[in-house]
């Protein structure tokens, strides 16, 4: 189904609902009735096939204790390669290359303390400053552990407008002194989908290993991580991909790697057929498994075998082209009924250049987040001034975007917003 005009009616939104291939996956997820749910690039909804692997897990901990590692329909001790390979086949990497292990944020350290080979003059790790915190914090501490000026070792790409980069940009940081670059495939603010496999390109020629963040690119976009020859990739699996709060990360590294040493060893490094060996001298696995740690959340890791498998049913493909147009959907609604409210559409109108999320900005945004709370829209509020609207393709419905575009329209037409303080709550 492709959206070939635009029609500013209801009933064309509903038109193209009865016309989508994907529907029926919405009634795989709890929906709360009453509320139009537009984060689900911050945390996606439960399904029902994620809450029957989890309490299939929790069965087997009843039936079977620490059996549980070896017997039942999911042994645990293969439990991250499992998912692991089914996380594969979104990212375009082989099944050895993907691991479900850690967080982003322990990933992150994982493949610095491993690929961060500071020598000579090249010494700078390469970030750029939209980058989610996460990352630039993991990249500061790690330098630490080498440098006491940290700063002298951190090459910042600056964006030009607070909101996108150019391929330039990037490239022109990519300097003889660079060791490593770390970046993500879709900034979390604008939604601008950076180009991986041309940055790698470039990050080989001049000799500097890539990796890239997927947080919020991972299941919004396609990915061919082994192709495009990327040196390493970490995600969260609880945005897109509907993993659960707290879901374990994905990690990728490529295969050319197998067998460098993990800058931060663990038990579950290790080669699984020689790990209950007890030896006092790492046997680490020669596949991605060697960049796990410590034994696996267990409870964190049973939702996903539900969510990827509903997840790959549908496709990737399939995926893609619906949220592209539901988000293309909304920038048409937007300009029709909203473009005389001060708002700024900072993400790419290009379909081909934006992830899974559009990007306001205002002036009021904390509390017309919190009017659109109060009128049963569930959006996502971004410091300073950012409102994420992410229509989902797997449960959420072109008649909702028209939706939601009218409560908002409401909302500035009788400045409902002033009656709420314009700061963030707690967790935004």
């Amino acid at each position: 189904m492709f959206i070939m005009e635009f029609n500013p009616t209801r009933e064309y939104a509903a038109f193209l609902d009865k016309n989508d291939d994907l529907k029926e996956f919405r009634e795989q997820f709890y929906l709360q009735p009453g509320t139009i749910y537009f984060d689900g690039n911050s945390l996606g909804l439960l399904s029902k096939r994620a809450e029957a692997s989890l309490l299939k897990l929790l069965d087997s901990w009843k039936q079977h204790g620490i059996d549980g590692w070896t017997q039942g329909e999911h042994p645990w001790f293969f439990l991250s390669e499992q998912v692991g390979a089914q996380l594969s086949k979104i990212v375009g990497a082989k099944p050895e290359e993907v691991i479900a292990t850690g967080s982003t944020t322990v990933n992150l350290h994982q493949m610095i303390a491993t690929f961060y080979k500071p020598t000579g003059k090249k010494t700078k790790i390469v970030i750029d400053e939209l980058n989610f915190p996460t990352d630039l914090y993991a990249v500061q501490s790690q330098l630490g552990l080498h440098y006491e000026n940290i700063e002298e070792h951190i090459q910042y790409i600056r964006s030009q407008d607070g909101h996108y980069y150019t391929h330039e940009d990037i490239v022109a940081a990519m300097t003889e002194d660079v060791a490593l670059i770390v970046l993500p495939g879709v900034l979390y603010r604008s939604g601008q989908i950076l180009d991986m496999k041309a940055l790698t390109k470039d990050a080989h020629q001049r000799g500097i290993l890539i990796g890239f963040d997927l947080c919020h690119s991972v299941g919004s976009v396609e990915h061919s991580l082994h192709d495009w020859d990327v040196d390493f990739a970490f995600w969260c699996n609880y945005k897109h991909l509907n993993g659960g709060p707290g879901a374990v990360a994905g990690l990728f590294v490529h295969e050319k790697h197998f067998g460098t040493k993990p800058g931060l060893a663990g038990w579950f490094s290790s080669d699984k057929a020689k790990q209950f060996d007890m030896e006092t001298s790492l046997i680490q696995a020669q596949n991605v498994s060697a960049y796990q740690m410590g034994t696996p959340h267990l409870l964190s890791l049973a939702p996903l075998l539900g969510a990827l498998e509903l997840f790959n049913e549908a496709g990737i493909t399939r995926i893609r082209e619906k949220s592209m147009q539901l988000t293309e959907y909304f920038i048409q609604l937007y300009n029709y009924y909203l473009g005389d409210y001060d708002f700024a559409l900072n993400c790419p109108v290009n379909n081909d250049l934006r992830g899974g999320h559009v990007y306001l900005t205002h002036s009021d945004s904390a509390r017309i987040c919190k009017a659109l709370k109060a009128k049963g829209v569930v959006p996502d509020f971004r410091a300073p001034n950012g409102i994420r609207i992410a229509p989902v393709a797997l449960y959420n419905s072109f008649e909702e975007v028209y939706e939601v575009v009218q409560i908002l329209k409401t909302i500035m037409d009788e400045k409902l917003y002033e009656q709420f303080k314009n700061e963030r709550e707690i967790v935004a």
